[in-house]
């Protein structure tokens, strides 16, 4: 019922000869706001990023819509916020009182969640596809498992995207991946992903199409080639390599800096494969007539997984609460409007709408009721402050607390569900998110709880329940072993991947003959 809804409403548009502007979306996974050239970092190399930027429309306020993977891309795909959609956690995460079983001795037990993609979403592939569109999807996934695929949402095409939200086999061939042949031993994962992708377009460059290329990196496991590692190795030793690389959060140890030579170069090869679609685009003489939107599913991380890289100055990363959690990268290239930074607030929710405003079509706003097109900001129209927010009912793998945000204006709340507490911050004043305010600013404090309580109804948001089993003694315990063992153990593991001898096995993971 909803594509034959959606068919007739779009056959006028069809029916139009001139080809619409094409669209290829790439989404990054678990990359931070700093982790990028054009955006301040000083380590890693992201040559081909940051010449998009450069034509790019920047929101330097642009938000994922959750701290962790699945709701984002959940909420990107449907134009609506996690709560509202029912996915609040990635896909594969324990709930209720098979939290219990993870060893993490919590105060509260995390809400439960679905574990697929409802089908009565309309995607913004299903959109694009009715509205005359080739679709084709390359990479992650993890929306769901069989009967809930890429193909199943709208995409003509899927390479690679299936249930799975890391790179199951590593980033070099042979991959255990049902949804992709294997390639040459030794290809990676990155420059393949984008090479379907340009082929993808070089096949259908004489109708409009939308490509959405979405990679596992720089998802954990880490792993990169031995000269990318070797270059990034010498490139921290000559900045200077701090004595210590991590410090203590409330529940894990933090990367403090960039140094971590195997990430960067995991980093620098994904921004590889980022050109090749670029570049595609240049030699088909399609570039002028094609939007590439840049951004990543949540912050970088910096504590759990791999310990892999630091969001500083935001606080947190990937799982955490605070700004490097969930800030990030987000380019919209226009090829005929002139690219400039735009201080106009955005989130993942966004970009449905406004794809669809940019090319043409007609808008759904039953379907992307939590986004808006930011149309009106790219044409210099500033609008009133817009009020985000977000809903983590779980426990992050890597450290952060199950609670909700609403940010308004500058204004930041957090909203704690384990004790009821509150942290109130002025982003304008204090990025870094360093000063709680909530004790001073009783009159804002109030406002904003009120503005997230009325949210959170809406939203049919669910919530945690306490836990009766709690050991306090049981959590210190765990608390004391992240510190007292966790904490020397990665600091060893910092110095060893700096070390001249390092070699994490016989063949670097098959990458000596990759494409670099």
């Amino acid at each position: 019922m909803k594509r034959f809804f959606i068919l007739l409403l779009c056959l006028p548009f069809c029916l139009i000869a001139q080809q619409k502007p094409n669209v290829v979306f790439i989404l990054a996974d678990d990359l931070g706001y700093h982790d990028l050239s054009y955006a301040g970092s000083k380590y890693y190399e992201t040559p081909n990023i940051d010449q998009l930027a450069e034509h790019s429309f920047n929101f330097v306020n642009g938000y994922a819509a959750s701290r962790v993977c699945s709701p984002s891309r959940a909420a990107i795909m449907t134009g609506k916020s996690p709560a509202r959609v029912g996915i609040t956690d990635w896909i594969g995460a324990k709930t209720g009182i098979d939290w219990r079983t993870v060893g993490r001795e919590n105060k509260v037990l995390p809400a439960s969640y679905l574990h697929a993609l409802p089908s009565e979403e309309i995607t913004m592939a299903e959109a694009f596809k009715h509205n005359g569109y080739a679709t084709f999807f390359a990479g992650k996934w993890h929306l769901g498992g069989e009967g809930s695929f890429p193909e199943d949402h709208g995409f003509d095409i899927n390479v690679g995207g299936y249930h799975a939200g890391s790179p199951n086999g590593g980033y070099f061939s042979p991959y255990t991946n049902p949804k992709m042949e294997n390639g040459p031993d030794g290809e990676n994962l990155s420059m393949r992903l984008a090479k379907e992708t340009a082929d993808f377009i070089s096949s259908n460059k004489e109708k409009p199409f939308f490509a959405f290329l979405s990679f596992y990196a720089v998802h954990g496991p880490i792993e990169t080639t031995e000269a990318k590692w070797r270059k990034y190795q010498q490139k921290a030793l000559e900045r200077g390599v701090a004595e210590t690389g991590f410090e203590m959060e409330r529940v894990l140890p933090i990367r403090k800096n960039q140094d971590n030579p195997v990430y960067a170069g995991l980093v620098e090869s994904m921004d590889d494969a980022v050109g090749v679609v670029l570049n595609r685009l240049k030699e088909l003489g399609l570039d002028k007539n094609t939007m590439v939107v840049f951004t990543s599913d949540n912050g970088g991380v910096a504590s759990g997984d791999a310990f892999s890289t630091s969001n500083a100055p935001l606080r947190g990363g990937k799982g955490y609460q605070w700004e490097g959690g969930i800030k990030e990268p987000y380019l919209i290239s226009v090829p005929w409007m002139k690219p400039q930074k735009i201080i106009h607030p955005a989130i993942g929710m966004d970009f449905y709408p406004t794809l669809l405003d940019l090319t043409g079509n007609t808008l759904l706003a039953s379907q992307h009721v939590d986004g808006q097109s930011l149309v009106s900001a790219m044409k210099g129209s500033a609008g009133s402050d817009r009020k985000f927010f977000w809903h983590y009912p779980h426990y992050g793998n890597q450290g952060g607390e199950p609670s909700s945000i609403a940010r308004i204006g500058s204004w930041k709340l957090i909203h704690y569900y384990e004790d009821g507490r509150d942290e109130l911050y002025d982003l304008a004043n204090d990025p870094g998110e360093k000063r709680n305010l909530a004790a001073s600013n009783t009159k804002q404090l109030k406002a904003l709880n009120k503005e997230l309580t009325k949210w959170l109804v809406d939203s049919g948001a669910k919530m945690p329940v306490a836990d009766p089993m709690y050991d306090a003694q049981k959590e210190k315990a765990v608390l004391d072993k992240n510190r007292d063992v966790l904490w020397p153990k990665l600091e060893n593991q910092r110095k060893e991947m700096l070390s001249d001898g390092y070699k994490p096995n016989e063949d670097w993971w098959g990458s000596q003959s990759t494409v670099d």
